[in-house]
């Protein structure tokens, strides 16, 4: 067996199914032929790829007539050698120059939060409403595959997405706003998402570029992602360009650590953050109007300086909230009076001041 044999096939052997624009070849480190046997290092930074990389190998190599195929991984940079191998990139080769912008939206905000329970959803649709109550043509993306509430939070549990012939995907309108999840996808509302991360990353890519939010496009997609600072957030950071992330937190201190994991996170796939938004920030008496900071003194306005971002608004406790949210109507449409209306608001037009439109 040929080694050019071997490296075209690795260069043509493309890894889109796990999010990145890379081939085999250029992750491969090293490679051995004897006879019909071929051994090859690859790199990966995770061992959660390793069985999908060497059952990718091991397909492809036999396919041009290898009996036996030995796959090791490392996860060192690349080294100099004199082994013939094809141009490998540079080690500072920018893995994000791939991205794309999504069709017909004018501006893309992730809306993340380092862990679960703060509210980033209600954030992400009440965020969504407000844009929207301000004349703004609004889509709301549900990347949070595992767990997405959008569609209750929007009254959209009933509605259907339609198809076009060539298989984009027609979203549907609540309260005015178009909405996309996998939750208006499932069978019913119990059924669990089961997928291993190239299929996550597959569904993941469709709702990117697959959407067809229409002639006129959007002003603005709110991307409502999961928690923490995994799989969906680096693959969203490599495949799309985002024009910033909010990232959603408590005053809680447990809370704030994660704020700080979220920032480096989106530094390193150099998405701008726009702000902090603090939910559950206080609690009004009605009886006595007084205000008080349930969860202790907030920091995060601290915080916010310290990694070169600001604050861009404070949520109260408002019991009214989760009680249309269950309804399906966000407060900011439901109770335009209420503090956590004025303070959606707010935060909405602060961030129209930092996108500058």
């Amino acid at each position: 067996m040929a080694l050019t044999g071997v490296i075209d096939k690795l260069k043509n052997t493309t890894l889109s199914e796990i999010g990145v624009s890379f081939s085999l070849a250029d992750i491969m480190r090293d490679l051995k032929i004897d006879g019909n046997n071929v051994y090859i290092k690859l790199f990966s930074p995770s061992e959660k790829y390793y069985d999908y990389l060497k059952e990718k190998a091991e397909k492809v190599l036999k396919e041009i007539g290898a009996e036996k195929v030995e796959v090791e991984f490392t996860n060192e940079p690349p080294k100099t050698t004199q082994q013939q191998q094809p141009p490998q990139p540079p080690p500072q080769a920018n893995p994000f120059e791939s991205r794309r912008r999504i069709p017909n939206v004018k501006k893309v905000i992730a809306v993340a939060s380092g862990k679960g329970g703060v509210g980033k959803s209600t954030v992400a649709v009440n965020l969504s409403a407000a844009l929207k109550k301000m004349g703004y043509d609004v889509g709301y993306l549900d990347a949070d595959m595992y767990g997405p509430s959008g569609p209750t939070m929007l009254g959209a549990k009933d509605k259907q997405v339609m198809a076009r012939p060539d298989n984009k995907l027609i979203p549907p309108v609540a309260h005015g706003i178009k909405i996309m999840s996998i939750g208006l996808l499932l069978p019913s509302e119990d059924t669990p998402v089961i997928w291993r991360g190239p299929v996550l990353f597959k569904a993941l890519n469709q709702f990117l570029f697959d959407i067809d939010w229409g002639e006129e496009g959007l002003d603005f997609l709110i991307i409502d992602l999961p928690p923490g600072t995994g799989d969906v957030q680096i693959t969203l950071g490599q495949t799309a360009e985002i024009d910033g992330a909010v990232i959603v937190t408590t005053p809680q201190d447990v809370a704030l650590v994660d704020v700080k994991k979220g920032i480096q996170m989106f530094n390193e796939v150099q998405i701008p953050v726009l702000g902090i938004v603090e939910n559950m920030s206080y609690f009004v008496c009605p009886e006595s109007n007084k205000k008080y900071e349930i969860f202790g003194k907030s920091k995060t306005e601290e915080i916010a300086k310290t990694y070169n971002t600001e604050l861009l608004g404070k949520i109260p406790i408002e019991p009214k909230v989760a009680e249309f949210s269950d309804l399906g109507i966000p407060i900011v449409l439901a109770k335009e009076d209420s503090n956590s209306a004025k303070a959606f608001m707010e935060i909405a037009q602060n961030l129209i001041k930092k996108l500058s439109m």
